[in-house]
């Protein structure tokens, strides 16, 4: 019995003193349509999550748009300004897919080109349970796309942006008619 309690007050003292395991980051998305908070998971994608972070750190994603939005599918952002311009990007990332996590409803995974290893800044959530994007096998056209959060609050918001009325702009597909900025993208200082 003596040895339960003093292994408890331990445990306790651990808590308390700040030993514990850290919760996930979170961060607060600020849009012109409300904010969202998502949960990033840098144990399961150590490197996409430190490239995010960087991006957010740097205020890269300051009045960016979501560019391409296809509902029942995902909404893209993270890439371009209001006026369709690209913004200049950090080098790719190595894509960590093959984590376990899926690309399900609310997830945030990295956008990226038919290579693998190509993903920057660009990210996408997922609005259904996008299966074929999951990790098959290490071959290029089956690693699919890196999940490294979640929407925590405000899916809301997500689904509404992902009903928006879309057209083609120049070279681009679906892009919302009326524009969804990104105001910005910070710490949530109140962990939910």
């Amino acid at each position: 019995m003596r040895q339960l309690q003093l292994s408890l007050m331990f445990l306790l003292f651990a808590l308390l003193s700040g030993n514990a395991v850290a919760a996930n980051p979170q961060l607060v998305f600020e849009t012109n349509r409300g904010n969202f908070i998502v949960e990033l998971y840098p144990e399961k994608a150590p490197k996409t999550v430190a490239n995010f972070m960087k991006y957010v750190e740097s205020g890269f994603y300051k009045d960016t748009i979501f560019h391409r939005v296809i509902n029942h599918f995902m909404i893209q952002g993270g890439g371009f300004n209001a006026d369709m311009s690209e913004k200049q990007t950090f080098p790719p990332v190595i894509n960590e897919a093959a984590n376990g996590l899926q690309n399900e409803p609310g997830t945030l995974a990295m956008a990226r080109t038919s290579d693998p290893d190509s993903a920057t800044a660009q990210f996408f959530i997922n609005l259904e349970n996008n299966v074929p994007l999951n990790y098959q096998g290490p071959e290029p056209d089956l690693i699919g796309y890196c999940v490294f959060g979640r929407v925590l609050k405000g899916m809301d918001v997500v689904r509404e942006i992902g009903v928006s009325p879309t057209a083609n702009v120049g070279q681009f597909y679906d892009v919302p008619k009326t524009t969804v900025i990104i105001h910005q993208v910070k710490l949530n200082t109140a962990p939910l």
